[in-house]
């Protein structure tokens, strides 16, 4: 009875988000239980895993607490690229249901795996992903995450549908066409990457369509960074709540973590992926409060298990517990990748730092890019921001002052004075999925 009546009261529990309030000393047992049995699999069954723990002398049989786990050698992205595109499978294809892969910009993608049991526990931690952001059967969800090999679109479909919601697989792109389902179909909550959703607001303002009149209450946003002024945008211009998600598809695709109503910090599902951060530079393991970057294991992963993944997101664990009582773990919502940055003259350069200082100041809005160039040996950097149009329209010293004070606040966190071009809307292209926010044509 529990399970069809979860929702129908005030307060309502589903089920499936029984795991998120474990005692954590419960939780622990879980996770050790499952890292040595998913450490004796990998060994079993992936010859690359095997080699490295041999070359360390280990055997599972050295994994005997969860502090083991620093012993076990790291997987980064190459070694899914280099055994491309089979190689890293430890289930026979006759178990294998499903694959996925990378968007894969250069070279071959990466290729991730799932027997039946897999997409059983993907649907598990999506529905404790809705459920955790506050939605329940009956809500009309858009899923307009891409679906096909990209790993957002079916990962969020079928998480909804468990929870008990209606889902409308839109899939991304053709604007107009989601603001038509959006207002046709009473859609109560959507599912974008945020640099998309932000042109959707747009877009329905173009139209006459007011997004705040609407039944759609809620937005899940994930797939690249955002910040908390473009939270902030998102909130007032669609009058929803916004919450961030987590998720790769090297581990499982979307539903790795999601904050709570209380968005402060995304709630790790640690009783399938156990989470470190490490200092990127050494590898050594940091203390839970340290900034680093955040190392990844599926606990209960079949088909593909991934030990000890170097994700490139800088984050930390929060020690503080949360005011929903969940037992799992945060982080701090990722702003930025130790991949992602750039050196210009010997500083070093985070795309979410220049976002921070655009968004702060008043007539910008949240569309930029950023052009790096090399000439006669010196690297520039240049940044082109979007203005709002009584800023662009205004006399040519609004203008100058926006410039003026853009280009201070970018100087005050980066250090260094950049070229500024102010632009008018829709000047920088949309994308239908994650933000193409760096131009690299130094090595043009």
């Amino acid at each position: 009875m529990l399970s069809e009546r979860w929702n129908d009261v005030e307060g309502g529990f589903h089920p499936a988000s029984a795991p998120d309030y474990l005692p954590v000393e419960r939780l622990r047992e879980v996770q050790l239980r499952r890292l040595r049995a998913v450490v004796t699999r990998a060994y079993d069954n992936v010859a690359l895993f095997r080699s490295r723990m041999q070359e360390r002398g280990l055997t599972p049989a050295d994994i005997r607490t969860l502090e083991d786990i620093g012993q076990l050698p790291f997987t980064v992205k190459v070694d899914l690229r280099d055994t491309y595109p089979f190689g890293l499978f430890a289930s026979p294809m006759s178990e294998i249901v499903r694959l996925h892969a990378s968007s894969g910009t250069t070279g071959k993608p990466i290729v991730v795996a799932y027997t039946r049991e897999d997409l059983n526990v993907w649907a598990e931690v999506m529905t404790r992903t809705f459920a955790s952001c506050g939605l329940h059967r009956g809500d009309i969800v858009q899923n307009a995450f891409g679906y096909g090999l990209f790993t957002g679109g079916l990962g969020a479909h079928y998480g909804a549908e468990a929870l008990g919601a209606t889902v409308i697989p839109v899939s991304g792109g053709n604007t107009e066409r989601q603001l038509m389902v959006m207002k046709d179909f009473n859609v109560s909550a959507v599912c974008a990457t945020p640099s998309y959703f932000i042109h959707v607001i747009e877009r329905a303002l173009d139209m006459g369509l007011d997004l705040r009149e609407l039944p759609l209450h809620t937005g899940i946003f994930g797939a690249e960074p955002w910040s908390e002024e473009m939270r902030r945008r998102i909130q007032e211009g669609a009058g929803i709540r916004a919450y961030d998600i987590y998720g790769l598809s090297e581990i499982i695709g979307p539903g790795v973590g999601s904050e709570c109503e209380h968005q402060d910090g995304l709630h790790i599902f640690e009783d399938h992926f156990y989470p470190e951060i490490i200092d990127p530079e050494t590898g050594a393991v940091l203390p839970d409060g340290e900034e680093g970057e955040l190392v990844l294991t599926t606990l209960s992963k079949q088909a593909m298990p991934i030990i000890r993944y170097r994700t490139r997101d800088i984050t930390r664990i929060i020690t503080e517990t949360c005011a929903c009582g969940r037992s799992l773990r945060r982080i701090r919502r990722v702003g930025r990748r130790s991949d992602d940055m750039f050196i210009i003259r010997g500083v070093n350069v985070f795309p979410s730092q220049v976002e921070a200082a655009l968004l702060a100041v008043e007539g910008t809005l949240p569309h930029y890019q950023i052009i790096l160039t090399r000439d006669h040996g010196l690297d520039q950097m240049a940044v082109e921001v979007e203005v709002t149009p009584e800023v662009f329209s205004d006399k040519v010293r609004a203008l100058e002052d926006v410039r003026a004070e853009l280009a201070k606040a970018i100087e005050q966190i980066i250090g260094i004075r950049v070229a500024l071009r102010l632009v008018e809307p829709r000047t920088i292209a949309r994308s239908e999925g994650k933000a193409k926010r760096v131009i690299d044509k130094r090595a043009i």
